[in-house]
C-alpha cells in the first residue's frame, strides 16, 4: 500500500490583491525574503509551521484560509 502523501496550495496571492499588497509588503510584515513569498505562493517551497502562522496573521485570517492540503490518492 502506498503512503498518502499531500500537497500543500495556497491564496497568498488572491489575499495579498484583495489588500492591495505586494509581495515586498508581505514579506517585511514577515521578516523573510521577497524571493520566499514568490516561492511559497507559485508552491516551490513549503514554509514551516511557524511561518504559515505568520503569513496568516499578516493577513488577519485563519491559517486555513491561507493554506490548504490536498491529499495525493492512493496508488
Amino acid at each position: 500500500m502506498a503512503k498518502n502523501n499531500g500537497s500543500l496550495s495556497n491564496r497568498i496571492n488572491v489575499l495579498r490583491a484583495e489588500r492591495k499588497m505586494t509581495q515586498k509588503d508581505l514579506a517585511e510584515k514577515v521578516g523573510v525574503s521577497r524571493q520566499t513569498i514568490i516561492s511559497i505562493e507559485k508552491g516551490n517551497y513549503t514554509p514551516s509551521l511557524v511561518l504559515a502562522f505568520e503569513i496568516a496573521n499578516a493577513f488577519g485570517v485563519d491559517i486555513n484560509d491561507v493554506f490548504q492540503l490536498k491529499k495525493n490518492e492512493e496508488v
